[in-house]
């Protein structure tokens, strides 16, 4: 029953990323409420999986420079603040060494993004793009931005396994 629940607690990461991505995709913007969330189940999640404080610190420390490289990347016009912060929460989740693979794939799936979006703003494929919903006849519109969240999610999803909380549960 405990190990239910411990798994239960896991799924908050992943379901919030996802809930962030879309809402990313489809509005452009990613709520405060999924970045306090995720900060917020972080906490009591990692208590009751049994890590220790000094791990807990540990994450806590790589969601703070997560957090300040966000700010730059934000400071430099890469990524919007809602990316950034949504980016730190996930590191917090993520710790060591599983951050290591949240950076690297999230700059694969943001690489990917980039391509597909520019595919769809050619002057080939935006006709076909427009004739969809609202969101995605944006996506396509020329100049728009690229809804990070997307990436920042593929890569937290694909780090999730290897997190410290993730081998806790199976400790």
């Amino acid at each position: 029953m405990i190990a239910q629940a411990q798994a239960v607690l896991l799924v908050i990461c992943p379901a919030l990323l996802i809930v962030a991505a879309l809402k990313d995709v489809t509005t452009y913007t990613i709520p405060n409420w999924i970045t306090l969330a995720l900060i917020a189940a972080f906490f009591p999640t990692a208590l009751i999986l049994g890590l220790g404080l000094d791990t807990v610190g540990l994450h806590a420390a790589i969601g703070f420079c997560a957090l300040v490289a966000g700010m730059v990347m934000f400071a430099l016009r890469w990524i919007g603040g809602g990316d950034a912060k949504v980016f730190a929460a996930t590191a917090l989740w993520l710790g060591w060494p599983a951050s290591a693979t949240f950076l690297l794939a999230t700059a694969m799936a943001g690489g990917v993004l980039a391509v597909m979006l520019l595919a769809m703003r050619s002057i080939r494929l935006r006709p076909y793009v427009s004739a969809g919903p609202p969101w995605l006849s944006r996506l396509a519109e020329p100049g728009e931005s690229v809804p990070y969240g997307l990436a920042i999610c593929i890569g937290g999803l694909a780090a999730f396994p290897a997190s410290t909380l993730v081998q806790a549960l199976g400790a």
